[in-house]
């Protein structure tokens, strides 16, 4: 009975099912194996040699793939079918035999299928062969060229700029990209220009829009009108003349549909239409794949197994009828850079069962299957039919040209299925529909309207564009991007806000030193390149350990070239590099990197141990003037100095807004000797410092409010915002409050609402009433009362409380029926009974006690003094031992501190 490997056990599970109890089926959990996280793991001096460790976790997996070989003397390994799949299958050959666990008579095969289905997996059984070596080799090169680079460059920036947490070959490029971006988006100008649009009628009565698009006989162009008065004088132009409709052309037009998808394009679609981060689309499609729903899901490859597309054409025609079967199935070509994984796109397994016949339970699942089913069925759809309308209106001496566009959809076609999404949305007027408008007939002006428009930056990047652009570029592969996208947010270079990609101060001084620096290896060029010399080994055409020497030659001289440098002097050069972002030239032409606070030294860049980066004046600390990293005016509260930003005064003392350790804050007057810490208030979640007036600063400082006495007790209700949040008080009861507004408007009825739900959940909750005053305890003192508890009415006194019989009434039981079931409940519960109060002594002279002898240890005494003796060193010696065994742990630990060289199956997720 051979034994099959795959990564997943939920694959295993699902491909046992299909095998049936002729083979046993079992998990890698995927690799097994990876480089040590430590210096010579890759041995540049003798060829590049590599060791391998087995991870911790992996140790059980791999005995019991062992043992059960002992059993099943046949290995078929069943990885998927990708570099990283076969280099899973070749590790755990690897380990098996250094295991002694695979014989000389042993038979291992390897089996792909690029679909978990009976018929996909049978077949694949019927055709097994031998670990690809090519791919195997390709693998090596980019784990070893992965580890390299994060092994060696990482240290370099922990070392040149604190708080830096890797590089890595992929990684850092990726960075680049955002980067690069933001400099452009704070580099760009807008610039203003003008349209004028009409609203014209035509005899019918019916509207429509046109643009004007000639002028004095020469055609305009973006910012022909470039400002409100030759707007205004086109607009009078128009007003002026008559208009006539000078032609009218339509045109029929096809839109065909999108290729099926593969990784990136998956990636990028389901971020569009579903807000789904690259991680969590290929999780999703992961569990997708398992369950046998759909195709492999990490491919370049958009071409469909022959009988896939047929399956395709019938489902198309059982359900929208032969009108939408286009005559020939249609055919696919890759378009991305490097593309070439053999792999088919990413469809469903079963053509003709859509989501909702599949029932799946889980949102994300079921939403990545109904897009990669609809967008496979439209893929094979008939195209959709158009006519395109084009007319033009203008004036009878031709100084004034308008013009209006539109579309009629006259066959739906694959539209009816499926429309791809767009990155950024832009207004179509080729999307509008006219109404019907015949050539020489005249369009009376309804109104004539110019509209100021200013151009736009480039957007920043989403994780669907950053990967599209990846892709375009040839850097990173359909197993990487989720990855690569993942890690540069997990090092915190780079946060992702309202779906956009915002490079971190960290990130962009990574980018700085590393574009400096180690300029050639964050080149998209170069890194395009290395890739396309991986995948000519992979195709077998190159040794891989050619490419690693070439590569490590010049890589070594740059890193040896860095371990002269200064902080400072790395500081100095990002300051250069980063000059025209960080200190734009002034208005006024004076120096921009003048201190505005001495007026005497010159602002710098600065990094704090936390990793961020401020710009701060030379002369500290005589000068502490700071403003956060970036251009000024870039941030609300840049200008905020040493002595705050003056907000406006009150009642004499003047408000400052500040900054401090624990982050901005307002505040009252100065430090005076009176009043060392004058009043101040720190600004809640959610406010920004942009925000904060004198108005909005004394309403802090006003903290916390009284909303008046409790109607019950007459105690005064508070309202204020402290350590967890904005919140209402009575006595030691505080009850939260959902919104900081809610503070300074919140009354009595609310309060006192928001306060009775707290109590009511147990937390502060005031104390019960008692149902009966006894009075004090006659022998111990202290009261005793009657209360009613959960479990029924009983007396308490002090930490007792004692059940009523159910034949006493609580409002019957007197003071010594109360002292008796106290002294009861007592005994029973080994607490101390209560003891007879002791008349106070008579005062009289000390005398000094005479001097005993120690009493003799009696022989059970002895012994139970060396049993503790002997325990309490037993457990010193213990405590000692670990405390030292410890020690060299933590040392080894840091000897080999990971280098985040990047995982075995994250390429350059360094």
């Amino acid at each position: 009975m051979p034994v099959v490997v795959v990564e997943s056990p939920a694959k295993a599970k699902t491909i046992n099912k299909y095998l049936g109890s002729d083979y046993t089926v079992l998990a890698s959990y995927g690799h097994v194996r990876d480089l040590p996280p430590k210096d010579g793991s890759v041995d540049t001096e003798h060829d590049f040699d590599m060791t391998w460790e087995i991870a911790t976790d992996s140790r059980k997996h791999v005995k019991a793939i062992a043992d059960a070989l002992k059993d099943d003397n046949a290995l078929i390994l069943a990885t998927d079918p990708d570099r990283e799949g076969e280099a899973i299958s070749w590790h755990l050959e690897e380990a098996l035999r250094n295991r002694k666990a695979i014989k000389k008579d042993t038979p291992v095969s390897r089996v792909v299928f690029n679909a978990i289905t009976k018929t996909a997996v049978t077949e694949a059984m019927k055709s097994p062969r031998q670990v690809d070596a090519p791919l195997v080799e390709a693998y090596l090169a980019r784990r070893a060229l992965d580890y390299l680079v994060g092994f060696n460059l990482s240290p370099v920036l922990w070392r040149k700029l604190p708080g830096a947490k890797s590089a890595g070959r992929v990684q850092s490029v990726c960075l680049r990209l955002i980067v690069d971006r933001e400099m452009e988006i704070e580099a760009f100008r807008a610039q203003e220009y003008w349209t004028v649009k009409a609203i014209l009628e035509t005899p019918r009565g019916q509207t429509f829009e046109a643009r004007l698009t000639q002028l004095s006989g020469e055609k305009l162009e973006r910012f022909s009108l470039k400002d409100s008065t030759s707007a205004e004088m086109a607009v009078q132009a128009i007003q002026s003349r008559d208009l006539t409709v000078s032609s009218v052309e339509a045109k029929p037009g096809t839109r065909n549909p999108s290729a099926p998808f593969m990784t990136s394009t998956l990636q990028q679609e389901a971020s569009r239409k579903f807000g789904m981060g690259a991680r969590q689309t290929m999780s999703a499609a992961q569990r997708l794949y398992e369950a046998g729903h759909i195709t492999y899901m990490r491919t370049d490859g958009i071409d469909m197994a022959p009988e896939a597309v047929m399956a395709a054409r019938d489902a198309i025609k059982d359900r929208f009828g032969e009108n939408y079967v286009p005559k020939s199935p249609r055919m696919y070509k890759n378009k991305a850079k490097n593309a070439q994984e053999a792999h088919e796109c990413v469809r469903p397994t079963d053509m003709s069962r859509d989501a909702a016949s599949l029932r799946i339970t889980d949102a994300d699942q079921r939403k990545l299957y109904d897009l990669i089913w609809k967008r496979t069925i439209a893929s094979q759809m008939e195209a959709a039919r158009l006519e395109r309308t084009t007319v033009d209106v203008a004036s009878q001496d031709g100084e004034v040209v308008l013009r209006a566009t539109g579309q009629v959809v006259t066959f739906d076609g694959f539209i009816r299925v499926y429309e791809e999404g767009r990155d950024d949305s832009v207004i179509d007027d080729d999307d509008k529909r006219l109404p019907q408008i015949h050539e020489g007939e005249a369009a009376k002006k309804q109104g004539v309207t110019p509209e100021q428009h200013f151009t736009q930056p480039p957007p920043r990047y989403t994780e669907a564009t950053l990967v599209k652009r990846m892709e375009e570029l040839g850097i990173g592969r359909p197993s990487t991007y989720a990855s690569i996208v993942t890690t540069i947010q997990d090092r915190e270079y780079v946060r992702k806000d309202k779906g956009r990609l915002i490079p971190e101060d960290k990130g962009r001084l990574v980018t700085a030193f590393l574009s400096n620096y180690f300029r050639r290896y964050v080149e998209y060029d170069f890194t395009a390149e290395l890739e396309e010399q991986l995948d000519d080994v992979s195709a077998g055409d190159r040794d891989y350990k050619e490419v690693l020497r070439q590569f490590w030659r010049d890589f070594s001289a740059a890193i040896a070239e860095t371990s002269e440098l200064r902080i400072t002097d790395v500081l100095e050069k990002i300051n250069e590099v980063l000059e025209p972002h960080l200190f734009p030239p002034t208005e006024d032409g004076s120096d921009p990197r003048l201190c505005p606070h001495c007026g005497e030294g010159r602002l710098s860049v600065r990094t704090a141990r936390s990793g961020g980066a401020f710009i701060g004046c030379s002369n500290y600390p005589e000068c502490r003037f700071t403003r956060p990293f970036g251009p000024p005016g870039m941030e609300a509260g840049d200008e905020i100095g040493p002595d705050g930003k003056i907000l406006g005064e009150d009642k004499g003392d003047t408000i400052t807004l500040r900054k401090g350790r624990f982050g901005p804050y307002v505040q009252r007057g100065e430090p005076t000797e009176e009043q060392p810490k004058p009043p101040r208030a720190s600004l809640p979640k959610g406010w920004e410092i942009s925000e904060i007036d004198l108005e909005r600063a004394l309403m802090l400082l006003s903290l916390p409010r009284e909303i008046g006495p409790h109607p019950e007790d007459g105690e005064l209700v508070e309202a204020g915002i402290g350590r967890y949040g904005p919140y209402v008080k009575h006595g030691r009861i505080y009850a939260n409050l959902e919104e900081v507004d809610d503070v300074f408007h919140i009354g009595m009825n609310r309060a006192v609402e928001e306060l009775a739900k707290k109590a009511s959940r147990g937390r502060g909750r005031t104390a019960a009433a008692p149902l009966k005053e006894l009075g004090e305890h006659p022998e111990a003192g202290g009261p005793v009362q009657v209360m009613s508890g959960r479990y029924g009415p009983y007396v308490k006194w002090q930490k007792v409380n004692a059940t009523l019989p159910k034949d006493i009434e609580p409002e019957a039981v007197t003071m010594d029926q109360a002292v008796q079931l106290i002294a009861e409940k007592a005994a029973k519960s080994g607490k101390k009974a209560p003891a007879k109060k002791k008349a106070a002594p008579k005062k009289t002279a000390a005398k000094k006690p005479a001097a005993k002898k120690p009493a003799a240890k009696t022989a059970t005494a002895k012994k139970t003094a060396a049993t503790k003796s002997a325990a309490t060193k037993s457990a010193a010696g213990t405590k000692t031992t670990a405390s030292k065994s410890a020690t060299p742990r933590k040392t080894a630990a840091k000897k080999t501190r990971p280098a985040d060289g990047g995982s075995s199956s994250d390429d350059g997720a360094a």
